[in-house]
């Protein structure tokens, strides 16, 4: 299974925003996107303005490495957005927010999504009652998202959890913070996603 390996705050550092993908370190001051806000390599402090392709393309690649995913399957969600009912781009940005640990990571088990995605790979949580260890796993409304029994007992599970206790699960989660089970009410509307992303953007730029 592919994924990035490669230094994280660099990504954050060439989109030219946080991407949140280190968890709380994000939120100090040993931030690298705070304290080089230009982009990585020998030339990050001289780069020109960015063409209308260029912008197109930055966009994608900050909605790529929000959720972790690579080329591949970022454009296998495009094609499955596309051929939905709606606007494309609010389809895929829908499908990315209801991966398993992408929904992981909204109901505060985790301080990142790729935290959240080795927790989903360990097999500490079940869907409708049965393991599911794959991080790509697509939720659906009324489907049941729980911590294992065996899992709740580990501290640094409870240290996250208490560390995110005062994190709001979006609209489309039903939460019981008590019982650590969640139920997905519904499919996750463009408000309810907060990532500042132009996903239109996303759209010509496959459209070409």
């Amino acid at each position: 299974m592919a994924r990035y390996t490669g230094a994280v705050c660099r990504l954050c550092r060439r989109e030219g925003q946080k991407l949140f993908l280190k968890g709380d370190r994000c939120y100090t001051e040993k931030c690298a996107a705070e304290r080089r806000p230009y982009p990585p390599g020998q030339h990050g402090q001289g780069r020109s303005k960015a063409s209308e392709y260029g912008l197109q393309l930055r966009e994608k690649q900050k909605a790529k490495r929000y959720y972790g995913v690579l080329e591949r399957q970022f454009r296998s969600y495009f094609e499955m957005a596309r051929k939905r009912k709606g606007k494309a781009g609010e389809n895929l940005l829908a499908l990315l927010e209801t991966r398993l640990d992408n929904t992981v990571y909204r109901l505060g088990f985790a301080m990142s999504r790729a935290e959240a995605r080795q927790l989903v790979l360990h097999g500490h949580f079940l869907v409708n009652g049965r393991k599911v260890n794959i991080p790509s796993f697509l939720v659906r409304p009324g489907m049941i998202i729980s911590l294992k029994d065996k899992s709740r007992g580990l501290d640094k599970l409870k240290s996250v959890i208490e560390a995110n206790a005062s994190r709001v699960p979006p609209k489309w989660l039903d939460y019981d913070a008590n019982a650590m089970v969640a139920k997905v009410a519904a499919v996750p509307e463009r408000e309810d996603i907060d990532i500042p992303i132009e996903e239109q953007l996303i759209v010509e730029l496959y459209s070409k």
